[in-house]
């Protein structure tokens, strides 16, 4: 079923009112009519499926839908989980957010580290943050998502440290972990700990292309993260995130 978000969703309220450029996708791109059904989600993992009552893309450019029922997605881990991303060069960035989106991520933090390559205009960055937003949201409607994650400001190192500091569990796939047996079980607790206990946070730092550095490994493990092996093979830096969103939403999904 086609998905839309509305923030500003009452569950009071007996009809949503869908604006802006959902309007056009509605009555042009998808072609829907007057009774076909519709999910809208609230963006905070609480979905209503609604009844389309009135479409009209030229004057009032606005979609009518009754409420027909309200129900908790099920679509979002028990686990919050920030990926902090060494920003990579070209469009994988795009990529990264796209396909973690679709895996269950709950925020992505692009990251300046010391191996990043690529040197963005500090007048660029606001409108890339835009763009990774759109993509996000794209991908969260078709993923059937209860929230839009957010694509946050680019951070420095430091500031991303700071950032993840107070989180509950801080996990780093890095090649020199201590063996599969060793990561096996902190995947494992991490996903018990979250069907325990909601409102957990984890972060999960990954390297650009060039890998971490030295000192970057030393300061996570001054904010205790855990160095954890993704196997024996060496991961591109947009396929690592991927990696541990897939073992933890398999370990975590009920």
């Amino acid at each position: 079923m086609h998905r839309f978000y509305i923030t500003d969703l009452n569950e009071s309220e007996k009809e949503v009112i869908i604006t802006g450029s959902d309007v056009n996708h509605i009555a042009n791109v998808l072609r829907l009519s007057v009774d076909d059904e519709i999910t809208v989600s609230d963006g905070s993992s609480r979905d209503y499926l609604c009844k389309i009552t009135s479409i009209d893309p030229k004057n009032e450019c606005a979609v009518h839908a009754d409420i027909i029922d309200i129900f908790d997605s099920n679509a979002e881990l028990p686990v919050k989980i920030y990926l902090f991303q060494g920003v990579p060069k070209g469009d994988k960035l795009e990529t990264v957010i796209q396909k973690n989106v679709e895996l269950g991520v709950h925020e992505i933090i692009p990251v300046m580290m010391e191996r990043t390559v690529v040197k963005i205009d500090d007048s660029k960055k606001e409108k890339r943050i835009k763009r990774y937003n759109g993509i996000s949201e794209a991908a969260a409607k078709q993923s059937g998502r209860g929230i839009i994650p957010v694509v946050n400001s680019y951070m420095t190192f430091k500031q991303a440290l700071d950032y993840a500091s107070d989180m509950d569990c801080c996990l780093v796939p890095y090649e020199s972990a201590e063996g599969m047996d060793y990561s096996r079980n902190v995947f494992k607790e991490l996903a018990d700990k979250g069907r325990q206990s909601k409102g957990i946070k984890a972060a999960v730092f990954i390297g650009p292309e060039g890998g971490f550095s030295a000192s970057e490994i030393e300061a996570l493990k001054g904010i205790n993260a855990r160095v954890v092996s993704l196997g024996h093979r060496i991961l591109r830096t947009e396929t690592a995130g991927m990696t541990v969103m897939s073992i933890l939403s398999f370990l975590m999904d009920d």
